[in-house]
């Protein structure tokens, strides 16, 4: 999990962060139904999307909270965020902040990351980013899609400026009926030491589910299992996507989000050998939809980073755990 800074400073949203926070709405917790996992109460906004210098299509999604402080070169704030618009163009953008509570600051060159990247792609659209730290090379990876076809990783020591790796998942590599392979998410591997897993969204004949991938190395030499690890269960609204594992609860856990507009628990288990759907973590209490959790903590207190509000009008909301 993530290293936690030394000190934590005050609750603080920013001038402009405020004003977003307002508009939606700082709210009472949303009442857990999974026990033993932890309820979270919303803070407000990461970002004033009205004064962001790049937002080409004012919609926000697939945020990834990394602590860079002591790990990338001369790093902006204590925390990067990663997140992207949905549509094209696209392109991967970079906050910072020295608390997870804020200011989070918009980072001047965004995006880092665009839809044309000479000689290595050119698409319509880049996103979806998520970061990983590896402390092996002192690198940073960030792993996107572009197009939904493929899912790509680029590689950093400063979080800002990326060398290109490569595709690491495509639809070639799973059945025939899949045609997505997105929104993907890498973590160690919670028993095998020297592998890390993927989950990803696939979309499998119209139902997006969560498939699970895995590799020795982050650049290269993925595999995926051709079943789907989550498929949708009653109540579900359907469709899966922005799967994250839950290291905590003593692991084997997966957090996703569903077509119903909340997020959700499932048991797999440390081997991935298991699919038990255990219920509701979060339902956003202001903006109607919670989406792409991504979770960080600081000086003991879980933050849930997430896509709130309906698809084409979606902000980066924190939810903190209780």
């Amino acid at each position: 999990m993530i290293q936690t800074p030394l000190h934590r400073r005050t609750l603080l949203l920013g001038a402009a962060a405020v004003g977003s926070a307002a508009a939606l709405g700082l709210a009472p917790p949303a009442r857990a139904a999974v026990p033993g996992f932890p309820t979270f109460t919303r803070l407000g906004a990461a970002l004033d999307k009205s004064s962001l210098a790049y937002n080409p299509t004012n919609e926000l999604i697939f945020p990834s909270v990394r602590y860079v402080a002591g790990r990338v070169q001369n790093p902006l704030g204590a925390w990067y965020m990663y997140y992207a618009p949905h549509d094209a163009p696209g392109g991967i953008c970079l906050a910072y902040a020295d608390s997870l509570d804020g200011p989070w600051h918009e980072y001047s060159g965004n995006p880092v990351i665009s839809r044309n990247w000479s000689p290595h792609y050119s698409v319509s659209h880049v996103s979806s980013p998520h970061a990983l730290w590896n402390d092996a090379d002192g690198k940073l990876y960030l792993f996107f899609h572009g197009e939904n076809t493929t899912t790509r990783v680029a590689t950093s020591t400063d979080g800002r400026t990326f060398t290109y790796e490569g595709t690491v998942m495509t639809t070639a590599m799973l059945p025939s009926d899949v045609t997505e392979t997105s929104y993907a998410r890498v973590f160690p591997h919670p028993t095998q030491a020297g592998i890390h897993i993927m989950l990803f969204m696939g979309n499998q004949a119209g139902t997006r589910k969560i498939f699970i991938g895995w590799s020795h190395s982050l650049t290269s030499g993925w595999q995926a299992k051709p079943q789907p690890l989550i498929s949708p269960a009653a109540g579900e609204g359907g469709q899966l996507s922005g799967a994250h594992y839950w290291s905590r609860n003593g692991g084997g856990h997966v957090v996703y989000h569903s077509g119903s507009g909340a997020i959700h628990v499932a048991d797999v288990g440390t081997s991935f050998d298991r699919e038990n759907h255990l219920g509701v973590l979060y339902t956003e209490p202001v903006a109607t939809r919670a989406a792409a959790p991504s979770f960080a903590e600081e000086n003991g207190r879980l933050h849930m980073f997430y896509e709130a509000g309906q698809r084409g009008n979606t902000n980066i909301a924190i939810a903190r755990a209780d």
